[in-house]
C-alpha cells in the first residue's frame, strides 16, 4: 500500500495523531519527516515512547525519505506520513514520492501568518506551497480529526 495519508501538523507525534489517526488510517507505520527532528534524539525517543504496540515508526530527514519511498522500501507498509511544514511535501512528491492526499491539521500562528481556520494559520510560502501541492494533482483538505467532515483547501485559502 505504501503512504495512505500525509498530515501537515506542526506537534508531530501527539495524542489526536496516536489515538485518533493511526487507526483511521490502519496505519502500520508512522512517519515524521522533517530535517531538524530527524537530528534531535530527545525528541525522536519521546515520540516513540507514544507510539500504538504494533505500529512502526520512522523519523527521518526529506532525503532519506525520497530515497526509501523510491527504493520501494514502504511498499508493504500502511504509511502515515505527518511532517511540520507545507514544503517539505512539495520536495517529497518532487522527489517522486506518491502522495494521495494532504491532510492539513495544525499549523502554528506566528509573525507574518494569518489564521484561516481554528488551529492554522499560514504565511505567503505555506499558501503557495499547499497551492502546489493541489496542482500536482494531490488532493489538499483540512480534516483536524476523523470524526469530522473533510474541507477542501478552497474553503479557506482562495
Amino acid at each position: 500500500m505504501s503512504l495512505v495519508l500525509a498530515r501537515i501538523d506542526q506537534r508531530l507525534i501527539h495524542g489526536i495523531v496516536v489515538t485518533q489517526w493511526a487507526g483511521a488510517t490502519q496505519a502500520k507505520r508512522l512517519m515524521v519527516v522533517d530535517d531538524e527532528v530527524s537530528k534531535d534524539e530527545v525528541q525522536k525517543s519521546a515520540m516513540r515512547m507514544s507510539k500504538p504496540v504494533g505500529t512502526g515508526m520512522s523519523i527521518i530527514d526529506t532525503e532519506t525519505a525520497i530515497k526509501n519511498f523510491n527504493a520501494g522500501k514502504y511498499d508493504s507498509h500502511n504509511v502515515f506520513m505527518i511532517v511540520r511544514e507545507p514544503s517539505t511535501l512539495v520536495k517529497l512528491a518532487e522527489g517522486g514520492v506518491k502522495i494521495p492526499k494532504v491532510n492539513i491539521g495544525i499549523i502554528f500562528d506566528g509573525e507574518g501568518k494569518t489564521t484561516v481556520k481554528k488551529m492554522v494559520s499560514v504565511n505567503e510560502k505555506e499558501v503557495n506551497d499547499l497551492k502546489k501541492l493541489q496542482s500536482m494533482g494531490i488532493p489538499v483538505t483540512f480534516h483536524f480529526v476523523p470524526s469530522e467532515a473533510e474541507e477542501p483547501l478552497e474553503t479557506y485559502i482562495k
